[in-house]
């Protein structure tokens, strides 16, 4: 390596934002799983379904980027738990869409209060000013690498 400088892992910006992402997703994670048992797929499938409509498993991982095998094993755990139905795709026989059902509906409205008051404590414990900085920066970092926020309401 030229010069002095060493790689240090703990330093490397995309390495800290990771660590951020897993320690404020597990910290909420505590929240869906007493309430619902949900897993964290499971919690981000419901959420996408809540936010967003109906679509299909391959629109999920398009939009959220996981895995499609772990969202495939999400939507059957909500499905046999009650919380989402699948049908044909119109336009796609080999497509299923996903909907949320009454219970997958009321368990996404509880569980959204619960998310706008996580939010809200953690960035009161940042400060206005350094939260929206936080935030700021968070959505320019999204932009350079090409990938988009859910519109907002």
């Amino acid at each position: 390596m030229a010069g002095d400088e060493a790689f240090d892992l703990g330093g490397f910006l995309p390495y800290l934002l990771n660590q951020a992402a897993e320690a404020t997703s597990r910290d909420f994670q505590a929240t869906y799983r007493a309430a619902y048992g949900f897993t964290r797929t499971q919690w981000r499938v419901l959420a996408n379904l809540g936010k967003f409509g109906s679509m299909t498993a391959r629109d999920i991982c398009r939009i959220t980027h996981m895995d499609k095998t772990k969202v495939s094993r999400a939507v059957a755990g909500l499905e046999t738990e009650g919380y989402l139905t699948r049908a044909p795709s119109p336009q796609d026989r080999r497509a299923e869409i996903l909907s949320l059902t009454v219970a997958g509906r009321a368990a996404f409205d509880d569980l959204g209060l619960r998310a706008i008051s996580y939010d809200a404590a953690l960035r009161a414990e940042l400060g206005p000013d350094l939260a929206g900085q936080l935030d700021a920066l968070l959505r320019r970092l999204i932009g350079r690498g090409g990938l988009e926020l859910p519109a907002e309401d």
